[in-house]
């Protein structure tokens, strides 16, 4: 099953008296869980922070040796960071105030990885209010992939055509041009955004470039300089892909007359990662992906402490609780990509 997430919100989703998810709902906010944790995510954020200047001082140090390519490795899984403390603002679980979320969330996105904030939230919402639907989920929208039957079915000619074909082993070398992707998208969407967010969002994501191509330029002869950027982005777009993979690729997809409440919307959808706190690190909490759908604003360190509750429930209302490991999720994923690409291969 596969899991999205719900729009983001300070609070648990609104509930009739009368519905299977309505009890789940009070258990968890009776349990205080719900609640911020700012001292963990101020600790989080300081910590991201330091370690990337580490790293970018590192970078100044191993200057002269082609060896300072090496440090992309830690600098892509600390951008990785960043992308998922800027989620985590999105959904409004770092503070109480909505402008404060924001704030950090721009300052995250925009200023520190590059990626409009308000675009990815405006896409981010519409994926959680719908996850997996073909027709309303931008996250399986037909386009160089494709996700249904239906979708693989429709005219496709030349290169695309091919791309689909082969489209389950061709994923994860794809996902090196997912960061170039993400800033992208970010700036072309800049043109549908209001004059006030065009302005803040275009600047924010100008001093990123400035920055971030400033430090590497100063610290690096220009042939390094750009080998060490693609190679940075390359990583840091197959780490963020490799997250977001197994979440719900793969799991029910919901006809367009099919529906449901928020409990089996969410839960149906939706695929858990097991793995211990390595896990927990490396997939920025996302690996509890029921979860995180069922109560978006729920702040990241409550996420495990929860579970126990909606594996609970779920098992009390008849509903499938799917969770497996990193490996088996990623077989099940590009399964159901290799499935629905069979027709164009015959």
């Amino acid at each position: 099953m596969t899991a999205t997430l719900e729009a983001p919100g300070p609070r648990a989703p609104r509930t009739r008296p009368g519905s299977d998810f309505a009890p789940l709902s009070r258990q968890v906010r009776e349990s205080g869980l719900l609640e911020r944790r700012l001292g963990y995510y101020t600790a989080a954020i300081g910590l991201n922070v330091a370690a990337t200047a580490a790293v970018w001082a590192a970078v100044g140090w191993f200057g002269a040796s082609w060896w300072v390519l090496a440090l992309a490795v830690p600098l892509a899984l600390l951008s990785g960071r960043t992308g998922f403390l800027s989620h985590d603002a999105g959904h409004r679980q770092i503070a109480t105030s909505p402008r404060v979320n924001k704030l950090l969330g721009l300052l995250l996105g925009n200023g520190v990885l590059g990626m409009s904030y308000g675009w990815w939230t405006d896409k981010h919402n519409r994926h959680h209010a719908n996850p997996n639907h073909a027709d309303k989920d931008p996250d399986v929208a037909a386009g160089p992939l494709v996700w249904t039957a239906e979708q693989a079915s429709t005219r496709r000619r030349g290169f695309l055509n091919w791309l689909a074909r082969h489209q389950a082993k061709l994923f994860f070398p794809m996902l090196l041009l997912e960061g170039l992707n993400l800033q992208f998208n970010s700036v072309m969407a800049l043109k549908d955004r209001t004059r006030r967010e065009k302005l803040l969002e275009g600047a924010l994501l100008l001093a990123h470039a400035a920055w971030y191509l400033g430090l590497a330029f100063t610290l690096l002869s220009p042939g390094k300089a750009v080998v060490f950027l693609l190679l940075h982005q390359a990583l840091f777009g197959l780490h963020l892909g490799s997250v977001f993979a197994p979440n719900h690729k793969g799991m029910e997809m919901p006809e367009a007359d099919q529906k449901w409440d928020h409990l089996r919307r969410q839960v149906l959808t939706s695929r858990n990662v097991r793995g211990g706190r390595f896990n927990d690190w490396l997939m920025g909490g996302l690996n509890y992906q029921i979860e995180h759908h069922l109560f978006p604003s729920l702040p990241r360190p409550s996420l495990r402490k929860v579970q126990p509750m909606v594996r609970e429930h779920c098992a009390r209302v008849g509903l499938p609780f799917t969770e497996t490991g990193l490996i088996d999720s990623y077989r099940q994923a590009l399964g159901h990509m290799h499935e629905v690409a069979e027709p164009l291969r015959h």
